[in-house]
């Protein structure tokens, strides 16, 4: 994996005047680590895998080249409705919000080519007929989850078979979610020769067969941010039973703007949201239940701080870009220890101090002892004023927090390794 000096502007980066000129007016003042090792990559026509955090700056980092390849170059086919649709550049990302993000951003940074590039975002929840009107004639980049894809694909709606550019996004959460067979049949239907974007925050088997399968002698790119995060992490014991009253505090006190609160089921945003208003605190909701134009309604209201609690399940983990989102708050624990990083990834992003609360119980003990050992952190436990964990209580999870005693004649390993243990000196003390 290599890591390159970040440059001092976008410029040496050698991109155009007016990709340039619209970096310059959304303010984004020098490359971030991904953008500074992928962007010449790219325009060097390089295949790519990339371990990139949430937050990161991943999407420009592969918009920008290929808006700038697709600009300069004209290596897109621009064909008639007779000639049949055609994409040059895809974009394969796991969610609805993802999907819409990234074709926004895209848009955005296309600005000044004055619709000489053309991007379109399909996914599902919405009307089909509606995407297949707006595909008419090709398109330069497309967006695009899986599912939806095929149903275009079949429906004769669009062609991927002069598809240049192929970037897939979240690679690692598309497989999770069970895209593999989608995955496969898309695959199938690109042609042979072309650039692939990787991008995924963990590589597991899958990942790498992907790799294996689809990169050809490609640039490997890992940031080191471990001592760079800009999220700090805080994990408060509570009785149980109790976690609402703490919630509903938490958020009285320090008056946040934003809260993002996730929980593992649908319902559980419903009963939450009605519990914190019963407390005085008004909250929306977001899962996969609501419509598509309630999603889309509630994440711009979100984001533009007309609401104030979002309680949200796993499908806002990935693709929710929140400009200066102060804190995230783990109601309830992530079934996947990789999707506890991806959910406090909202905050802290491009640069920003974010903070990201776990509240626990008792009988959520083990399973947040496996999400540190899987992401490699240690997190002192606290406890709010006012609500401290009950003595008995407190001795207990004290004992289930102790480590076990090392088999006979591995005590000086055992030892050693817990003395290479992560530190607890960058907490807030005024909770």
């Amino acid at each position: 994996m290599t890591n390159a000096t970040t440059p001092n502007s976008f410029a040496d980066l050698a991109l155009i005047k007016p990709l340039l000129a619209r970096l310059e007016e959304l303010e984004y003042q020098q490359p971030t680590p991904i953008q500074a090792q992928i962007i010449p990559s790219v325009l060097a026509g390089r295949d790519v895998i990339a371990g990139a955090n949430t937050g990161s700056g991943k999407t420009a980092a592969f918009a920008l080249p290929m808006l700038q390849e697709l600009f300069t170059k004209h290596n897109l086919v621009k064909s008639s409705p007779s000639k049949g649709n055609y994409v040059s550049g895809l974009i394969l990302v796991p969610t609805r919000e993802l999907a819409k993000q990234v074709a926004d951003n895209v848009k955005s940074y296309a600005v000044h080519f004055n619709g000489e590039i053309k991007t379109v975002a399909v996914f599902g929840g919405v009307s089909t007929n509606a995407q297949m009107q707006t595909l008419r004639g090709g398109t330069d980049i497309l967006v695009a989850t899986p599912g939806r894809l095929l149903d275009l694909i079949s429906s004769n709606a669009i062609k991927l078979d002069r598809v240049k550019t192929l970037v897939l996004d979240e690679a690692d959460r598309m497989l999770s979610l069970g895209f593999t067979e989608e995955l496969s049949g898309l695959l199938a239907k690109l042609p042979k020769q072309k650039q692939t974007l990787l991008f995924s925050a963990t590589f597991p088997e899958q990942v790498q067969a992907l790799t294996q399968e689809l990169l050809n002698d490609p640039v490997e790119v890992q940031l080191q941010s471990d001592d760079e995060s800009t999220v700090v992490q805080r994990v408060f014991n509570v009785n149980k039973g109790e976690k609402t009253a703490v919630l509903a505090h938490l958020i009285k006190k320090h008056q946040w703007r934003q809260a993002l609160v996730f929980v593992n089921a649908k319902n559980s945003c419903e009963h939450l949201a009605d519990k914190l208003y019963k407390r005085g605190i008004e909250a929306d909701v977001f899962h996969g239940d609501k419509g598509q134009g309630y999603r889309t309604r509630i994440l711009d209201a979100f984001k533009s701080g007309e609401i104030e609690v979002l309680i949200a399940t796993d499908i806002a983990a990935r693709g929710l870009d929140i400009e200066k989102l102060p804190v995230v708050i783990n109601f309830d624990l992530p079934r996947s220890p990789s999707d506890y990083m991806h959910r406090i990834g909202r905050s802290g992003r491009a640069g920003e101090v974010g903070l990201a609360l776990s509240l626990i119980d008792y009988e959520d003990l083990h399973h947040f002892k496996v999400i540190e050992k899987k992401n490699k952190i240690r997190l002192e436990r606290e406890q709010v004023a006012g609500f401290e964990v009950d003595e008995t209580v407190t001795q207990e999870m004290i004992e289930a927090n102790k480590p076990k005693a090392a088999p006979a004649g591995t005590g000086k390993k055992k030892r050693k390794k817990k003395a290479q243990g992560g530190s607890d000196d960058i907490w807030l003390r005024n909770s």
